[in-house]
């Protein structure tokens, strides 16, 4: 039984705090098994806070959660500008990002901070204004809660950009392109809400958490943003390589989520832009590798082994593209955006009408990402990345515009008994 804690601070955190007193800004790292980067990130903040707000009482704070490696005495080691504090913690709760956040939430809350913004420990393109431009907004004034922006390589953040974005926008409104970035800031009054929440036992606590602190955020407060932070370059993988947990917690947040939030975005058409901070895109970002072929052959391979039950979540049009799709050679394979948009808002409302069996629903969404990826590359394999985005765009545009096909599905198309038993039975 995992044991449930009411904080994730350890009391010499918060002695430490208590010693400080308050503070203008709290900047976190949550880290695991980070120690090949977790040096030049914190170089990186210091010399950011160092250079843009030297005036302020700043202290960062490493939520680590228990790393193997050297993680935490590199962090021990590093010397830190001048008049800046550090805190280097193992945090308490599950194992997570989340609830490494949540410690850093904590510490933002009892030193009454203006400002805190959290970025991830495996960035290798941070500089120093990362820091300037995702604070300057909250610290302005102006923003409560800012999300980053960044130029990354076409088949980098893959989730985000055939699922999250793509919902976020349709769903709550805002055109918010990295809502699962990483690297976030955000004004005392959010801290305190995020901490209120009854989630800390959740897959939020994982890596379900910013999804669900961009959705929070959305829904209760006006004063969102982006700061554009120019090229991401981080510990990116291959997509068919990177799901497992992380897919399943991120799309399952983003589901229960649906659910939470219904009576804010049923009948709410259309988006908007939010306002746009930081530097201007101009650099190429660094490609990586794909493996179009797995993905393709991870598809068919769950043709074969839940064919059957597909053909129960959805409906006659999105089976048979997946019929065709399944038939199709590498050079020609393509799931029409149209067809996936309709086969994630069926999968969105079979998931909110049934109430066993959920997890089981999301699992089998991964062959079907892999598909849609793979698509995305056949269609954009020629293309640079700022020409990609484009068709990320007219994809962000399909979702929007068969929304009312989503509100219909949820509110009068109940699945009958045999999606159920079928779920029941695999």
């Amino acid at each position: 039984m995992t044991r449930e804690y009411h904080s994730a601070l350890r009391p010499f955190v918060r002695k430490r705090l208590e010693e400080i007193g308050k503070a203008d800004l709290v900047v976190g790292l949550p880290c695991f098994n980070n120690d090949g980067t977790i040096a030049h990130v914190l170089q990186m903040v210091s010399w950011g806070i160092y250079q843009h707000f030297r005036d302020l009482k700043a202290v960062i704070i490493v939520a680590d959660g228990g790393s193997t490696d050297d993680t935490r005495d590199r962090c021990a080691e590093f010397q830190i500008k001048p008049w800046q504090e550090k805190i280097i913690t193992i945090y308490r709760g599950i194992g997570g990002k989340g609830t490494a956040l949540r410690a850093i939430f904590e510490c933002a809350a009892e030193l009454e901070v203006s400002a805190c913004v959290c970025v991830d420990a495996d960035l290798r393109s941070i500089n120093p204004d990362w820091i300037k431009y995702l604070v300057e907004p909250v610290l302005e004034g102006s923003q409560e809660f800012v999300a980053p922006i960044y130029n990354r390589y076409k088949y980098d953040g893959t989730i985000t950009n055939n699922i999250v974005y793509n919902l976020v926008r349709a769903l709550y409104g805002k055109r918010i392109r990295q809502p699962i970035g990483g690297d976030f800031a955000f004004d005392r009054r959010l801290a305190a809400h995020f901490l209120r929440q009854p989630v800390w036992g959740s897959d939020i606590a994982r890596y379900g958490i910013d999804i669900w602190m961009t959705t929070s955020a959305l829904v209760n407060s006006d004063k969102v943003c982006q700061s554009n932070l120019g090229v991401k370059i981080h510990d990116a993988k291959d997509p068919a390589d990177a799901l497992g947990p992380m897919f399943r917690q991120v799309c399952g947040t983003l589901f229960d989520l649906m659910d939470q939030h219904q009576e804010f975005w049923l009948g709410r058409m259309g988006s908007e832009p939010v306002p746009t901070f930081g530097c201007e895109m101009s650099q190429e970002p660094e490609p990586m590798a794909v493996n179009q072929e797995r993905m393709i052959r991870e598809f068919k391979e769950g043709m074969r082994l839940f064919g059957p039950l597909w053909r129960e979540i959805f409906s006659g049009e999105v089976w048979a593209a997946l019929v065709t799709a399944d038939g199709l050679s590498p050079e020609d394979f393509s799931i029409p955006i149209e067809v996936w948009v309709k086969l994630l808002y069926e999968l969105a409302a079979r998931h909110h009408h049934l109430r066993e069996h959920r997890n089981k629903l999301v699992s089998l969404m991964t062959p079907l990402y892999l598909a849609r990826v793979a698509s995305f590359i056949t269609r954009t394999s020629e293309m640079s990345s700022r020409e990609a985005e484009e068709v990320v765009e007219e994809q962000a545009q399909a979702f929007e515009d068969l929304r009312p096909y989503l509100d219909d599905l949820w509110q009068n198309h109940r699945p009958g008994p045999g999606l159920e038993r079928a779920l029941q039975e695999e």
